[in-house]
């Protein structure tokens, strides 16, 4: 579990160090009057990452040592077909999730208690997408180990996932958007969620509650579209 906590920290300063980088490249200054917040934002998701090692690192475990899980390693053990499939479903699963605990999390009396530490980063910046409470932070570190419980999954299919939920997590709260505005207003992006969706989270608090689709939002009528500030 130790070990899985340092992949987890590595990972999360990596991959926020990456592109806080580009962002003082792309937009220099953005961030420069925020240092305090950003050291506050970092300690936060090192919590975070300890909490969140610890159900990956008994996953971990149990699929090596006992082979509890359904992570498969062989690429002829489920259809081919099935292999791409497999991170949708958890993607979608995490995602739906996410918007209804999340949409909890912002009743007042929840809010104050956990998720204000995460509304704390004004604006939010690449080192925020770990920065949550620890029960906040709980409630985010138990979903992908519960899933590969329940859903067959290719190990690397599992990385995929995992590398998505990270890069996400970390592009969604750079406060600008970099990706293409051909993508962003596509068909297809209409239903993803990328910084300027976020951001408007940010800045009203009360939409756009997901974390990579807009789906929840839109049949629940908490889809408020893009900010203009990002």
């Amino acid at each position: 579990m130790l070990a899985m906590t340092a992949i987890v920290a590595l990972r999360y300063l990596a991959a926020s160090g990456v592109f806080a980088m580009l962002t003082q490249r792309v937009r220099p200054g953005y961030h420069s009057r925020l240092g305090p917040q950003i050291r506050r934002e970092i300690g936060w998701s090192l919590a975070s990452a300890a909490i969140y090692g610890i159900p990956a690192g008994l996953v971990a475990w149990g699929w090596q040592e006992h082979g509890w899980t359904r992570i498969y390693t062989a690429w002829d053990s489920w259809p081919l077909w099935y292999l791409p499939l497999a991170p949708l479903l958890y993607l979608f699963a995490h995602d739906t999730w996410f918007y209804w605990t999340h949409r909890l999390m912002h009743r007042p009396r929840w809010f104050r208690s956990m998720h204000a530490v995460h509304h704390a980063s004004r604006p939010p910046t690449a080192w925020a997408a770990m920065s949550f409470h620890p029960w906040e932070a709980l409630t985010g570190a138990v979903v992908i180990p519960a899933l590969v419980f329940i859903i067959p999954i290719h190990v690397a299919m599992l990385g995929l996932v995992l590398l998505v939920m990270t890069v996400m997590g970390v592009t969604n709260h750079m406060g600008w958007e970099m990706f293409p505005r051909a993508l962003v207003h596509s068909k297809l992006g209409s239903w993803l969620i990328t910084a300027s969706h976020h951001q408007r989270h940010h800045e009203e608090y009360r939409c756009n509650y997901g974390l990579y689709f807009r789906f929840w939002d839109r049949v629940c009528g908490t889809d408020r579209g893009l900010s203009p500030n990002a």
